[in-house]
This record gives structure tokens, C-alpha cells and sequence, in this order.
């Protein structure tokens, strides 16, 4: 049917080839079967590899299988919700196949959600099974549904059966259902079924197109829909997909380094994303294709990103439409935004008025989709269902609907759409849909704030959140404390990057909030606390130049301590790319987050210039009266994690990290723990000559630690703390992870020529040969796989020793892997002998081997030990908010309690002091 509108000219004007998208797809077919296809046709192609992992399509199918079978077994069926909450890794693709081949949708849960958002997501999910990992369940909120451990159930689920389950679901079931930002404070699931999922992805394999030669990089949190992409659009073009953990996806020299080393030629991500890689030095690739969504993509961007790639796509669609519905590949223009360009197939777009009325060509009005990517409508809520999709009056066709996306736009000359923004207070950041009024609802109740507005406004071609506050009689509001209350509540990316207190809120003649008189954030009218002091030299100046270029807040103190002004890891990249390119000068990660003012930075900058020699020693918060807190790098060498928990320790308690010698070049490291200890205590003893001293460890700097005591001891010292943060004594007392269990574990030896020989009867003869084929060619790649480990781990380890050698910088991707191989053979080396003295333990919740960590084997004094429950996958997480104001608070009741300020022990709020005694850790215990 041809959709008539008005032309400019106020005539008739008919777009009959602007909305003829129809094509031809599987349209009876579900997700998993168009996988299964591939599995079946390239079964020893691989298909998702993270980190060193991979799985062929051939095993990628039998893990689904397996699993989607241990599923059936527990009720899942067609349209049964199931919550996957896992990290990053090729076991969450395997969750997301299983969940569509037992014939359920599957609801993502991003790990690093608070609790309460999790808790209310499964609730209205109604969710009977939950996939998840041992090391997440502490953040997971009480609830009915049954758990399945993936790493932990493996060796129950490898005993199903692994060949295909059959049909169990038709292609008018739910896929998954994504919860996204709600108006009213509450998220709002979004119900897409196969079909529109199938669609989606037939058509993204014509354009922008997609090859079984091609590798794509999925950098985005299964929690933001087009997550679903960069994982089945691979998967059922045979192609490869290689997962990228969350902490590579937001470093820019990290997630450059991935690419080079996967050979990526296709990636998916938003424009900040983009920006971090073009901030970080990235050089491009010529044959990389670039698809660029989530945001509107300005066109100073695209400019930069065109030289970069061998293609550029701009990318546009809600959630409520699967993923995106239009697509445009980019070349150059004028235009302030790159145009969204075409639907996809067998999309419609239409621009209307308020009374849903095509609009003249040119003329701006709401953007209406119709087809058949739409989804089913919203879990548990038919009103607002009814009232985002409603029937499609522009096509002659039984049940066809559309969906009223809130977005502004107009149609070019060329049949093209641009984009111009939301209609209501809706906004997208960082790619992540945001409802302000959501941030708004938990804001309003905090106790400083009486009245308050969160407005999304451009800063440096990105937008960021900026909450304007009406104080209560006699409060202050502090953006700090703000943003940690808000971060209980809601996800990162939804804190604002700046808060401005204001008397009133600005209203229009008819009483609504004058949104556009709201002033721009200042350093007179944000919450801050710390007063201006202005720049005293060339080198401070051209520093908060810097820092008010990107940060976009002027004036910058330069006591102002830059958390407290909102950055993030995009920004904080910025300014590093920014500060070298300015100063001339490479700059390692640390000293940002180890001076996070600009007099500190300044300090550190000037003291590399004119120091004689590279010092362990660095000060972390270096005022106050009390004994200072001595602290010991892990594995990685660095001490930024320590920054958290200086904090948050008593004001007066100065906080120094000991970080390796070498870490950033000119010398080599200590290869031994004795000879690096014997180091640190001389280092330390130029700021402090004489005991009492107080020593603490990360990690493998516990063993460190643990060392410098027993030298501090034995030169007649005294040690009145000796702190372990998640550092075992050994390997054997390492946490058993749920990464860590093999991809696939393998049986005896008899038990697999078991399964084999049943396997080879029940095969042809012409299929017994191909079997035993694959059989071999996977031995064989296994062993290629780690003479590659082995030679790359040779020749990295030698690159670094030129670098040394040459006195240079060590390149960021090579110098975690160099000191994390060198500290671990220290640690292997390492024999501890007993200490008489005492020692101060806090672990997350493991699951570990024993409570102390294997220190009750060398500690002949008092052990007392307080397990820490965190949220998140890595125990890196005990030294980050909101645990690590925890640990601090728990340190200094200790050291009061040991200097006789209290008699008594009581651990701080969800701490477990699991012992406290010098005996056996097994019969102290608090069950």
C-alpha cells in the first residue's frame, strides 16, 4: 500500500519504494534452529572464544544441548521466563542457546545491578529457574526461583543427552525479555518473540552485511538489547564471535589490544565507545567494519571514524522494535548528525503528527514503526502495551500494529530519515535507554534533597547527566555522598556526572519545569565540597585547562579532587590521552587515581622529572597524625586499588602502596618474594624509621607482606598490623571460581573411549570416519593452541626485557601479563616460615579451601578472619565501593581495639568474623 502525505509544496505527494521493505525469510524458524543449521554444516569452526577459550560450533551445540535439557527437566517450556546473571564469558552464550532450545526466554541480569533492581526484575518475571555463578549468589536477592549453577552443576548437566532436542518451540514464543528504563522509577520488560528476532537478523546479514570468514567482538552487556548482534548474527552465519570481558570493553588501549589480537573485522558500539578507542591512540583497520549505534552519531565523529575502517554503518531502533530498524552506511556530509537513513526489511517508518497525520516531506514529527520486527508488548502491563502499539491505520493487514517511539525526525529528499531527538525526557547515555524520571524518583529521597531535576546535557559530543537539587531546611546536599547513595539504587551509568544546587526550580507560564533555564554546572553552584584555589604555575595551569576541556567545569581548583567531579572511565581516558598529548610525556594509569587533584598530579609530574631514582614508595593520602598504613601491590604490580579504602580509613591515618620496582620500565622486577620484601622494608623505612608498623597485602601482595613482617621481627621491630586482603598462602587456597572449572571436563580415560565407541555405532560408516576426523584435527588444535600460549608468553617476556633494557615505558598491553607471570613464579618459589605475631584477614565469600586462607599453618599468634560478601565476579571487588567502606571500617576498630580504645569486638554491618583465635581454623567457625 502506497502512504500518501503533503509536500512541502502543500501538494500530494506518495513514497511508493520508501516503505517496499518486503522480503523473504524463515519465517517459521526460531534463533537456536538457525544455529543448530550452522553447527551442523561447519561443526569444528569455531564460534565463541574469551580470553583463550574456545568453543567449536560442534561443542558450543552439545553444551547447549546438555543444558537445555537439565532445563526442560525443570519446568522451562515456551514463553517460561528464565533469569540469566552471569559474567561475561563463553558459558553466557551457552546459558542463552540452552535457555532458547528448552524453549524459554531468557532475561538478562547484569551482575553489577543492585540488589533491589535484580530483586524486582525477577519478581515481575516471575521467574521459576535462575542461571547464575557461585561467586554472584551473595548479590542475588532472596528468592523462589531454583538455581542453576553453570560452572558449579557441570559435571550433573554433561550427563544429559547432547544431539538436538527437536521442535519444543515455535517462532510466535518469546526469545527474551529485556527490562529497560520505566518512567516511573520501575523498569519495564520488553517482550520480543523469534520471529521478529529472525527477521532482524536475516536482514543484518544483507546489510550491513555478515560472512562465515568474518570475527566480531561483542564488547556490550547482555543487558542492552543490541547485545543480540554481536552474539547470534555471527552464530547463524557461521562466523566467529570472540566475547570481551567488561573491564577490556571500557580501557581503550585494553579493547584495542583485543581487536588486534582476534582479528576483529566487524564491530558493534555506541559512540562513546568509539570515542574511548579514538582518545586512546587507536590507529584504525582498514578492513574492520565500524556499526555505530545506541546514540544519535554526530557528525564530527563519523568524520574521524571514516579514515579509520574499511566501512561505517549508523545504526538506529528501540528495543521495543528488536534491536535496530534502520540502518545507513555512513560517508561524508555536513550535517550536524548522520542520518538514520532506511527501515530494514520488512519495517515500516512513518512521520506523524499529533493526531498520528503524515507530516509534510521535511517537517519534523513523532517517528512511528510498524512491521514485523515489533515485540509482543510489555511483561504483566497491558495498559501501557495498548498505549505505546496501536493498530496500524496506513496498511490494509489483519493485526498489524505499530509502535509510537516517542522519537523526533523528518524525511530528507532522498527517502532518508534524521533524527532529532526525544519527544519526552527520555535520553539514551552511553547507549543505555535512561527514563530521567526514574534517577529523579530515587534521588527525591535522599534526606538533603527537597526537590530535584535530572537533565541530560552535551558535553564534548557526549551526553551526560547533570541533577539540579533543591536542598531541605538546613541540609547541604555533597556530591559525593550522593552519588554513593544513588549507587545503591541504580546502575553506573544512570549517576549523574554532576550535581548544581539551586534555590527553586525554573517553571514555565503554565507551571511545568523550565527544563531549558536550568544553568549549567559551575564550580559556584555545584555540591562540592572543597574550596577553589586557583592555579599557582605553567604546569597547573595547563592542567586544569585540560581537566576543564574535557570535564566541561569551569573553574577547576586544584585541590578539587576529580571523583568528586563526576569522572568516569570514558573521561578518565580522555584526559589521559589529552595530558600526554599536551605534556609529551607517557603516562601509566596510576598517577591519576594516585593523585586525583591537580596540585597531587603536579607534584607527581615534577618529582618523575627531576628524581634520581624510580621509588616503590607512593603516597596514596599522605596527611595525618596517626601510624600510617603500609600497603603491598598484587600480582599486577600496580596500587590503584588501595585509593578506595585510603578513603574511607580514619582521616588522620596517612596510606602509602608499595608498588613493583619496574613497573613502568627501566628496571626489572624482583623475581623472588624474599629479595622484593627485604626492598619494600627499606623503602618504608625511609618515611618511617622504627615500628610500630602496620603492613597490609593484596593478593599476592599478602605473601609479600607476610615476609616484610617476619624481616621487621626479626631486626627487633614491632608489627601491630599485619592485614590480608583475599591473599591465600598458597595456591591450594586460592578461591575454586566458577570460571576455573574446565570448558569441558574430562572423564577417566575408559569412561571416554566409552562414549566414543557408543558414538561410533551409532554413526554410518562414512560419518564414523568424519567423526574420528574431528576427533583428532580437536587434539591436534588444543596442542597448537598452547604451544601458541607458551611461544607468545616467550616472546612477550623478552619484548619487556628490551624495553627495560632500552630504559623505556613498558606498553600497556604487555605489562600486566609480565608482572603477573613474575609475581606468580615468586609466589610459586616461596616457602613461608611461622610468625609469631598476628594478623587481620578479610576474603569475599570464596568459596575458598579454608576460612584463614592457609595462614593458621605459619601464624603462631591470634588470627582474626571476616568474610566480606561482594557482588561482583572478581575479588578485586573487596577493594571497591560499596565494600571496601567495610574493610576500612572494620580496620580501625581493629587497630582501636588492639591500642585498648574498646574491649570488644563487633564486626561492621554484613561482616562474618569467622575467627578469632590462634588454634585451628576448622574448630572456629561460626556456623
Amino acid at each position: 500500500m502506497q502512504w500518501q502525505g503533503v509536500g512541502a509544496t502543500g501538494k500530494p505527494f506518495v513514497l511508493p519504494e520508501w516503505n517496499d521493505t518486503e522480503r523473504e525469510y524463515p519465517r517459521r524458524a526460531c534463533v537456536h534452529e538457525l544455529f543448530e543449521g550452522q553447527a551442523q554444516t561447519n561443526p569444528s569452526r569455531v564460534a565463541v572464544a574469551f580470553e583463550g577459550q574456545k568453543l567449536t560450533y560442534g561443542e558450543l551445540n552439545c553444551r547447549a544441548n546438555q543444558l537445555a535439557r537439565y532445563l526442560r527437566e525443570r519446568g522451562v517450556g515456551p514463553d517460561v521466563l528464565v533469569g540469566l546473571c552471569v559474567e561475561r564469558s563463553v558459558d553466557m552464550v551457552v546459558g542463552l542457546l540452552a535457555i532458547l532450545k528448552a524453549g524459554g526466554a531468557y532475561v538478562p541480569l547484569d551482575p553489577a545491578y543492585p540488589k533491589d533492581r535484580v530483586a524486582y526484575i525477577m519478581e515481575d518475571a516471575n521467574s521459576p529457574v535462575l542461571i547464575t555463578e557461585r561467586r554472584l549468589l551473595s548479590a542475588l536477592p532472596e528468592q523462589q526461583a531454583e538455581i542453576v549453577l553453570i560452572g558449579e552443576d557441570w559435571a550433573r548437566i554433561s550427563q544429559e543427552e547432547s544431539s538436538n532436542l527437536g521442535h519444543v518451540v515455535g517462532s510466535s514464543n518469546l526469545a527474551y525479555v529485556i527490562y529497560t528504563s520505566g518512567s516511573t522509577g520501575k523498569p519495564k520488560g520488553v517482550q520480543l518473540e523469534h520471529r521478529s528476532v529472525v527477521n532482524f537478523l536475516c536482514s543484518m546479514q544483507a546489510e550491513p552485511g555478515l560472512e562465515s570468514s568474518d570475527v566480531i567482538a561483542a564488547v556490550t552487556t547482555l543487558c542492552f538489547d543490541i547485545a543480540g548482534l554481536e552474539i547470534y548474527l555471527p552464530l547463524i552465519t557461521g562466523a566467529s564471535v570472540v566475547i570481551v570481558s567488561r573491564e577490556d570493553a571500557s580501557d581503550g588501549k585494553r579493547l584495542q589490544a583485543r581487536m588486534r589480537e582476534s582479528a576483529v573485522t566487524l564491530m558493534q558500539a555506541t559512540p562513546a565507545t568509539w570515542r574511548l578507542l579514538l582518545e586512546s591512540g587507536w590507529p584504525g583497520d582498514k578492513d574492520l567494519k565500524i556499526l555505530c549505534g545506541g546514540e544519535s552519531f554526530p557528525r564530527e565523529l563519523a568524520e574521524k571514524l571514516l579514515p579509520h575502517c574499511k566501512s561505517l554503518w549508523n545504526m538506529y531502533g528501540p528495543t521495543e522494535t528488536t534491536i535496530w530498524s534502520a540502518v545507513q552506511r555512513v560517508g561524508p556530509g555536513t550535517e550536524a548528525t548522520v542520518p538514520i537513513g532506511r527501515p530494514i526489511a520488512n519495517t515500516q517508518f512513518y512521520i506523524v503528527d499529533e493526531n498520528l497525520q503524515p507530516v509534510s516531506l521535511g517537517q519534523e514529527g513523532q517517528l512511528l514503526i510498524g512491521g514485523d520486527g515489533l515485540a509482543r508488548g510489555y511483561n504483566n502491563r497491558p495498559d501501557l502495551t495498548n498505549n505505546k502499539f496501536i493498530p496500524d491505520h496506513f496498511r490494509a493487514v489483519e493485526g498489524a500494529r505499530l509502535y509510537q517511539t516517542g522519537d523526533l525526525a523528518r524525511y530528507l529528499p532522498d527517502g532518508t530519515i534524521s533524527f532529532l531527538g526525544r519527544i519526552d525526557h527520555q535520553v539514551k547515555i552511553r547507549g543505555y535507554r535512561v527514563e530521567l524520571g526514574e534517577i529523579e524518583a530515587v534521588l527525591s529521597t535522599h534526606p538533603s534533597v527537597r526537590q530535584c531535576v535530572v537533565v541530560a546535557r552535551e558535553q564534548g559530543g557526549d551526553k551526560k547527566l547533570v541533577g539540579y537539587l533543591v536542598p531541605g531546611a538546613d541540609q547541604k546536599p555533597v556530591s559525593r555522598v550522593l552519588r554513593e547513595f544513588l549507587k545503591t539504587q541504580l546502575p553506573d551509568y544512570m549517576i549523574p556526572s554532576a550535581f548544581v544546587v539551586i534555590s527553586a526550580l525554573p517553571l514555565t507560564p503554565n507551571g511545568k519545569i523550565d527544563r531549558g533555564a536550568l544553568p549549567a554546572p559551575s564550580r559556584e553552584n555545584s555540591a562540592m565540597e572543597v574550596d577553589l584555589i586557583s592555579p599557582r604555575d605553567e604546569l597547573e595551569r595547563q592542567l586544569v585547562a585540560i581537566w576543564e576541556s574535557i570535564l566541561k567545569i569551569s573553574p577547576i581548583g586544584v585541590t578539587d579532587n576529580i571523583f568528586d567531579l563526576g569522572v568516569d572511565s570514558v573521561l578518565a581516558a580522555e584526559l589521559f590521552a589529552r595530558i600526554e598529548k599536551t605534556l609529551g610525556r607517557n603516562l601509566p594509569p596510576g598517577p591519576l587515581f594516585q593523585a586525583p587533584t591537580i596540585e597531587s598530579l603536579a607534584a607527581l609530574l615534577r618529582r618523575s622529572e627531576t628524581a634520581q631514582k624510580w621509588t616503590s614508595l607512593v603516597s596514596i593520602q599522605p596527611r595525618g597524625s596517626k601510624a600510617p598504613l603500609f600497603c603491598v601491590h598484587g600480582g599486577a604490580g600496580t596500587v590503584l586499588l588501595f585509593n578506595s579504602l585510603a578513603r574511607h580509613l580514619a582521616p588522620e591515618r596517612p596510606v602509602y602502596g608499595l608498588q613493583a620496582r619496574g613497573l613502568y620500565g627501566r628496571n626489572l622486577p624482583h623475581s623472588n618474594v624474599k629479595d622484593m620484601a627485604a626492598h619494600y622494608v627499606k623503602e618504608m623505612r625511609t618515611l618511617q624509621a622504627h615500628g610500630p608498623y602496620l603492613i597490609g597485602g593484596w593478593c599476592f601482595g599478602g605473601v609479600v607482606a607476610y615476609e616484610m613482617a617476619q624481616q621487621l621481627q626479626s631486626a627487633g621491630e614491632q608489627v601491630d598490623l599485619l592485614v590480608m586482603f583475599n591473599a591465600p598462602s598458597g595456591p591450594e587456597h586460592y578461591a575454586i571460581r566458577a570460571d576455573s572449572v574446565p570448558l569441558v571436563t574430562e572423564p577417566p580415560s575408559a569412561e571416554r573411549l566409552g562414549k566414543h565407541w557408543q558414538q561410533l555405532r551409532s554413526l554410518k560408516t562414512g560419518e564414523r570416519i568424519k567423526y574420528i576426523g574431528r576427533r583428532i584435527r580437536g587434539k591436534v588444535g588444543r596442542a597448537r593452541w598452547q604451544l601458541y600460549r607458551n611461544l607468545r608468553g616467550i616472546a612477550r617476556r623478552s619484548l619487556c626485557r628490551i624495553y627495560i633494557a632500552l630504559r623505556l615505558p613498558l606498553p600497556d598491553d604487555i605489562r600486566n601479563y609480565y608482572f603477573l607471570y613474575t609475581n606468580k613464579i615468586a609466589e610459586t618459589r616461596y616457602r613461608p616460615q611461622p610468625y609469631s605475631g598476628s594478623m587481620l584477614i578479610f576474603r569475599d565469600q570464596g568459596p575458598y579451601q579454608d576460612h584463614a586462607l592457609g595462614w593458621n599453618r605459619f601464624v603462631i599468634g591470634e588470627i582474626e578472619c571476616y568474610e566480606v560478601p561482594v557482588a561482583v565476579n572478581h575479588h578485586r571487588a573487596l577493594m571497591q565501593e560499596p565494600v571496601v567502606r567495610t574493610v576500612a571500617a572494620q580496620m580501625e576498630e581493629y587497630l582501636a581495639r588492639k591500642n585498648g580504645a574498646v574491649s570488644s569486638c563487633e564486626p561492621a554491618n554484613h561482616v562474618e568474623m569467622l575467627v578469632r583465635s590462634g588454634q585451628p581454623i576448622e574448630s572456629h567457625v561460626v556456623q
